[in-house]
């Protein structure tokens, strides 16, 4: 029998070919979106055991880490994890969860797709992009000093290797998915040296994917053309802090963080993850929208192989959103987070 542990509970299965993932629940309605995950994945009947991992409230490192030196390795040693929202503690001496997870992993690409759903109304149908974000340097690093009092230094950190993998990454991911366009989004008219470096970078790599038509754009004008007419853009690569905006933008395109899946590649493993809050004034009323979360468990499974169990429930999910009888209040609807997850069920 194969063992899933959930905190101090053990749940039994018979033994198949079960492959076990790593889940953190999450804070706020990260548990009843989590559970909204597991029920449908059990319902499709998915060969994954759920390994149920905290993250800590209080700081369990010196460096103001929360989450520990044995979770790390876990997830390293499973390759694959889901994650669901988490508050980082306000207050000095504790690191965002998600920059811990992202550097401390080498989790060096975020992925985020943004499709139109039929059955969310927005003002721009069509739109079928993603952002390739480089997910580790830029001026996330987190290096920042006072030099005098009342000014501040924040070093933006470029490398090469880092632009390499991303570029690269951005690239492989186009020619994977039968994507014809990347464009290198960047600020290399002002920040010469850094953005200079990355545009190289992607150039350089471009001429390896000839099949792939390659174009870059200053940062500003490619936030333009998406607000004009984001149906005419592919795949964009991107430094991290631009990636950042833009893929929050590209999900307002499509009706919300909360319809938007996201993917943290690493080469030693991924970590998949809902993007937005965690909504502490509806946790536990049986109200939140859990489409993040499970879309993202659906890349997840596509980069584990497993495709036949993503596509049936991408297809129940997105059936169920199409009919729009059972959507949450964020999208309009009456229904609670059960109701919406026994319709996709009962779509499998």
């Amino acid at each position: 029998m194969n063992i899933i542990r959930k905190a101090s509970t053990t749940i039994l299965r018979p033994q198949f070919n079960y492959q076990k993932v790593i889940l953190f629940p999450g804070d706020g309605i990260g548990p009843e979106i989590s559970k909204a995950v597991i029920d449908i994945f059990d319902a499709a009947k998915v060969p994954i055991e759920w390994e149920f991992h905290e993250i800590h409230k209080k700081r369990v490192t010196e460096q103001g880490d929360l989450i520990t030196e044995e979770t790390l390795k876990q997830v390293k040693a499973l390759k694959y994890a889901l994650k669901g929202p988490f508050e980082t503690p306000i207050g000095k001496g504790y690191r965002s969860i998600n920059v811990t997870l992202r550097k401390r992993l080498q989790l060096f690409a975020n992925v985020r797709p943004c499709k139109s759903i039929k059955g969310v109304q927005t003002p721009y149908p069509g739109v079928d992009v993603v952002t390739i974000r480089e997910n580790t340097e830029g001026e996330y690093s987190g290096l920042e000093h006072e030099v005098v009092p009342g000014v501040v230094e924040n070093l933006k950190i470029v490398s090469y290797n880092a632009c390499q993998n991303i570029a690269q990454y951005a690239f492989e991911f186009a020619r994977a998915n039968n994507r014809k366009q990347v464009v290198a989004c960047h600020k290399a008219g002002v920040m010469k040296q850094g953005d200079g470096l990355f545009l190289k970078v992607c150039d350089d790599v471009a001429k390896n994917y000839p099949e792939i038509e390659f174009s870059e754009e200053q940062i500003d004008t490619m936030a333009f053309k998406l607000a004009n007419d984001p149906t005419k853009i592919d795949v964009m690569v991107m430094p991290n802090l631009y990636g950042d905006i833009v893929s929050d933008l590209c999900a307002g395109l499509i009706g919300g963080l909360g319809l938007t899946a996201s993917g943290n590649i690493g080469k030693d493993c991924e970590v998949y993850e809902a993007v937005h809050g965690t909504a502490p004034d509806i946790a536990g009323k049986n109200l939140a929208n859990p489409t993040a979360l499970l879309l993202s468990g659906i890349m997840m499974l596509k980069a584990m192989r497993l495709n036949d169990y993503a596509n049936r429930i991408e297809t129940a999910t997105y059936s169920v959103l199409e009919e729009a009888r059972f959507l949450t209040g964020d999208l309009g609807g009456k229904s609670t987070t059960t109701d919406y997850t026994k319709a996709i069920i009962d779509k499998l």
